[in-house]
């Protein structure tokens, strides 16, 4: 029952070249940083990638795709990262982008043992119709491979599109507070996709900010139980605080005697 492991490049050790991965976080919130940076350190190449959006140049993701690790990727959004688009565009990388709250379903399906759904996001569009660039051709300007036409079906006279849960062979994800069983707690906006890779992994690794002893946390504070959970790394205080801001926007004073309504 005890899930911890003592570090991460341990918790990774065995991920293999060609692994298909479920990483959580939205931008960078809830990204886990230092799992991805172990995985770095580890080696593990072309990696099939299924995360909202693949970080920014040097951060999250951004680290192993600079390091040309990753060879295809499934998510919502390009984002801030110029890399991500360069590797796109000149056939580089492969990309599936899926509307954001499909992606989302695809992920809880996967993990609730649900093998297809209908959703009437991408109807009469290339989502559903096929067509949408996967991978261009080595130099860009041509597409090499497309997406395919997906079924479609009415329910109560609207059509719907077939989708299909996603499934990974590892999972990373990263928690506010977690226990030795593996039950996290996420924290505010940093739980976004991590709860739905987490469930979408058949290995699931968390690393947690806070690691407590069983019953240390309340059951209906649990937002993921353990049995989603195999391995825990336990992060130091230094690697807990580490969280970077994508965008710093801050306002002028106001002159002084201002009031405000």
């Amino acid at each position: 029952m005890d899930k911890v492991i003592g570090t991460a490049a341990e918790a990774v050790a065995d991920i293999p070249d060609g692994a298909t991965l479920a990483v959580g976080g939205f931008g960078l919130s809830g990204v886990p940083d230092v799992l991805i940076r172990a995985l770095h350190a580890q080696g593990a190449q072309d990696l099939e990638v299924v995360s909202n959006n693949c970080g920014i140049d040097g951060r999250g993701l951004g680290v192993l795709l600079s390091a040309g690790r990753i060879a295809r990727v499934t998510g919502s959004y390009v984002g801030e990262n110029k890399e991500f688009a360069r590797q796109y565009l000149s056939g580089e990388l492969e990309v599936e982008l899926i509307p954001q709250g499909t992606l989302a379903e695809r992920l809880r399906a996967g993990g609730a043992g649900i093998p297809a759904f209908y959703t009437p996001a991408g109807v009469g569009t290339q989502v559903a119709r096929g067509g949408l660039p996967w991978r261009y051709a080595a130099g860009g300007g041509t597409v090499a491979v497309a997406s395919p036409r997906k079924e479609t079906r009415d329910f109560a006279g609207r059509p719907h599109v077939l989708e299909h849960g996603i499934t990974t062979d590892y999972a990373l994800v990263r928690a506010w507070r977690g226990d030795r069983h593996g039950n996290l707690v996420f924290r505010h906006a940093a739980a976004n996709f991590n709860p739905l890779a987490a469930m979408a992994g058949r290995v699931t690794v968390a690393e947690v900010e806070e690691l407590v002893e069983p019953g240390g946390l309340r059951p209906g504070e649990i937002h993921l139980p353990g049995i989603y959970v195999q391995r825990v790394v336990a992060l130091s205080a230094e690697e807990a605080a580490d969280k970077h801001v994508e965008h710093l926007t801050t306002s002028a004073s106001p002159p002084r005697g201002t009031v405000r309504a």
